[in-house]
């Protein structure tokens, strides 16, 4: 048995037990709850309240060009936003877990969060239609309904649902807090990176924080789902190996018949099967040894008698004469 630090990077014996989370009354309430602050950044936007008024503030106070220095390191920072990248990133860590715990769960959990994510956010984005702030055309507007797709800003929620995953399958407490702290800040600072940059209102990241938030909150209605989901594949999985092992050959066993090695050539049209002469029968009524015609095809083959060699009685040496003495 390994002990050193490389044996966690085995294959487990055996799937591990995992408690899968439950829609506690605690997750329950801060379902609610952000619920409700995602409806009110919703209303704010559409009445044009102070929430507007401060969205313009920011964007022409211009932070790209008041910190120009950080340009460059938070264009590659907010990558982590992106839905590609971090998505293969994360689905390869998770794709490691699952064959490491004989469990598909981890990677089902990622793809049921990044389908509720598209759906959910990209169909508020399209409903609401709001122009980000390089297209914006009128100072103080909302900038609804204009065709725009900017809110809630995608890749906030992206990065909460992404990294935040991390979090929701962890197995113990404490890697659970430390990977929830994690998300938490990668996913502040996308935010806030979006806001520099200019590619997002403020509220858009208000909201985009609360989406992604939703989404995880409500991943333990989703988990008898997949858990069917994960029985049903392991199920296929055992009917195509039951099927492969059903189609192989049967090995010959050890003296027993085997097939042909040589081509035999088909009969024309005109041909006839040859038959094998029968010998006429011997002295003591048993038939005479014959070639069969299987070796008169084949000239190379050697041909042997099955009749076992007779041995002639008594010695071959000529008796020794005696010679006649005389009386």
């Amino acid at each position: 048995m390994r002990t050193d630090i490389f044996a966690r990077l085995d294959r487990e014996p055996e799937p591990p037990k995992i408690e899968i989370p439950r829609m506690s009354r605690t997750r329950l309430a801060l379902f609610g709850g952000t619920s409700a602050f995602y409806v009110a950044i919703v209303v704010a936007v559409l009445v044009s309240s102070w929430l507007v008024t401060l969205d313009w503030k920011v964007m022409l106070f211009r932070p790209y060009q008041q910190w120009p220095e950080l340009h460059a390191t938070l264009d590659y920072f907010v990558v982590l936003g992106q839905r590609g990248p971090t998505a293969v990133m994360v689905a390869a860590w998770l794709g490691w877990r699952s064959w490491r715990q004989h469990t598909l769960r981890p990677l089902l959990v990622l793809g049921a969060a990044l389908l509720l994510l598209n759906v959910t956010v990209g169909a508020v984005k399209l409903g609401l239609g709001r122009l980000g702030p390089h297209y914006a055309t009128q100072i103080g507007s909302a900038e609804m309904f204009a065709g725009g797709d900017i809110f809630p800003s995608g890749h906030t929620a992206n990065a909460v649902v992404t990294w935040g995953i991390l979090a929701y399958l962890a197995t113990t407490p404490r890697a659970r807090r430390y990977l929830s702290a994690l998300s938490a800040v990668v996913a502040l600072g996308v935010g806030l990176t979006t806001v520099y940059l200019g590619t997002h209102w403020l509220t858009d990241v208000l909201l985009g924080w609360a989406a992604g938030l939703l989404i995880l909150l409500g991943l333990p209605w989703c988990e008898p789902l997949i858990g069917r989901a994960e029985a049903l594949i392991f199920a296929v999985r055992e009917r195509l190996r039951a099927g492969r092992r059903s189609g192989t050959s049967v090995p010959v066993a050890a003296g027993g018949p085997r097939p042909a090695m040589y081509r035999q050539r088909p009969l024309g049209a005109d041909d006839e099967p040859v038959r094998e002469p029968v010998a006429p029968a011997g002295p003591a009524g048993r038939p005479a040894a014959a070639r069969s015609t299987l070796t008169q095809s084949r000239p190379h083959t050697v041909v042997r008698s099955e009749r076992t060699p007779v041995t002639p009685a008594g010695s071959r040496r000529p008796p020794r004469s005696r010679p006649v003495t005389g009386g």
